[in-house]
């Protein structure tokens, strides 16, 4: 078995032809049964969300303006960049664990490892964050029929007057992770109607409220800089990358070389056009200033009178965002459960189900993670966990693309990146430059992340890997 691993120690990576071989062989796996619209249907539903219904409120109102339709072009185009790399590696690596299995695969354990480590921590904050958005449309919604629910359930501490907890949001962590256990079939379902309902509500609020816009609400389009915009790309990254989330399931593909990279760029494609629509609207309809940070569609539509489908969109949102939650939970669990398998952390977390083949352990395990950051951060501290990891990520896979091509130009690759390597590299370069309008918060974070990560991986993953004992 020796020979089925590449390089030493650190540098150890698993042979991307034989790179089954690398696993446990009566291990766990996980059920193959999503299909091309399925897959398709995770991925829109981890990108169209939390960015339309409440970032982009929130970054319009005191951090871009209505350049926040520039935020997002930014981020767009550094996220395709990288989502053609994901499209390349999708359907040449077709196993559980995205950014973290392509760059153990290329640049050995130690890369994997971090990419892996990062996005435990990233995926997880992100689950929480949409948990938070979607709270705030509720108080909005249940503030609408006049109910009075008490304070201390309506936000984490600091964020209101007595405020205590975010209850709603931490339900919501928790039915996540419930409808995750249920098994890949039945919640993949789940996630396509409620993904086609979302797209109809978004299709909703841009055809109605393209007649309420004003267009000295756009003026002026820069009202915090050119600088403020792009400030607002790094915060809403976040909001245009979730086929990196939907990739971590190629495992459960049943077509995955094929269907995985078509996924990736229909998906992406999709929620984009949605996206620039959606800010034309918000940001016409209401001057940036006045622009609601947690609940924008549905404050916007009640500013014009039309408080009825405000309350629409409230109900849509809640519905809609949840698919978000489902998808970066589903990723954060299939990562964790494919560093487990690859013994990099302990086996008891690959465990899975002996009839749903789903890692119920590690579910839970985050279900209840993301229910803490969720009941007891702000909104705002909350996402500033939620971006490093992920554009760091980013930067591995297009680095990983380029010497890959190099290095094995004749794997049968499904999907081949166009313009190597100029679009992976600028997906780097993209990445790198977002990175840099991260508040020195978000680095000490991720610095004190990193440092723990050094002391699990010498501490017992480079001891424990399957790799170091063949």
């Amino acid at each position: 078995m020796a020979g089925i691993r590449t390089g030493e120690g650190i540098l150890r990576r698993k042979p991307i032809e034989r790179i089954d071989e690398t696993e446990i062989v009566e291990g766990p796996r996980l059920e193959r049964s999503l299909g091309l619209w399925q897959l398709t249907a995770i991925g829109v539903g981890g990108i169209i969300g939390a960015g339309i219904f409440t970032l982009a409120g929130t970054v319009a109102n005191g951090t871009a303006g209505p350049a926040v339709l520039v935020s997002f072009l930014v981020a767009g185009i550094a996220s395709a960049a990288a989502a053609l790399s994901y499209a390349e590696f999708a359907g040449l690596i077709p196993k559980a664990g995205s950014a973290y299995t392509y760059g153990y695969a290329v640049l050995g354990e130690l890369a994997g490892w971090f990419i892996g480590w990062d996005l435990l921590l990233e995926y997880t904050a992100i689950v929480a964050v949409v948990a938070i958005g979607i709270s705030g449309y509720f108080g909005f919604l249940v503030g609408e029929m006049g109910a009075d629910l008490p304070n201390w359930m309506l936000g984490a501490p600091g964020t209101g007057d007595g405020h205590k907890v975010d209850l709603f949001a931490v339900v919501l962590c928790l039915l996540i992770a419930y409808l995750l256990t249920l098994g890949m079939r039945n919640a993949a379902r789940f996630e396509t109607v409620v993904v086609v309902l979302k797209v109809l509500v978004v299709l909703l609020v841009i055809a109605v409220g393209v007649f309420h816009i004003d267009t000295a609400n756009y003026n002026p389009f820069f009202p915090y800089g050119v600088g403020g915009a792009f400030t607002g790309a790094a915060t809403v990254f976040f909001a245009v990358f979730g086929y990196d989330a939907m990739s971590t399931a190629a495992e459960e593909s049943k077509d995955a070389q094929r269907h995985m990279p078509r996924a990736i760029l229909y998906s992406l494609a999709i929620s984009m056009v949605l996206y620039v629509a959606a800010c034309l609207v918000l940001t016409g309809m209401q001057n940036h200033r006045d622009i609601d940070k947690e609940s924008g569609f549905s404050t916007a539509f009640k500013s014009v009178g039309l408080g009825g489908l405000a309350d629409v969109i409230a109900v849509g949102a809640i519905i809609g965002i949840l698919t978000v939650m489902f998808t970066f939970m589903l990723g954060v669990t299939r990562v964790w459960f494919s560093m487990s398998r690859d013994g990099l952390l302990p086996a008891w977390f690959a465990k899975t189900h002996p009839t749903r083949h789903v890692p119920t352990r590690v579910t839970w395990i985050v279900g209840v993670a993301s229910a803490a950051i969720a009941g007891f951060l702000p909104i705002g501290e909350a996402a500033e966990l939620t971006n490093i990891g992920i554009l760091l990520a980013f930067v591995v896979v297009c680095v990983a693309v380029i010497v890959l091509r190099y290095r094995q130009p004749d794997l049968p690759r499904t999907f081949r990146t166009p313009w190597m390597p100029v679009v992976p590299a600028l997906g780097v370069v993209f990445s790198i430059w977002l990175i840099t309008f991260l508040q020195w918060q978000t680095w000490a974070r991720f610095a004190v992340w990193f440092a723990l990560g050094l002391v699990v991986y010498f501490g017992y993953s480079y001891r424990r890997s399957a790799l170091a004992g063949r």
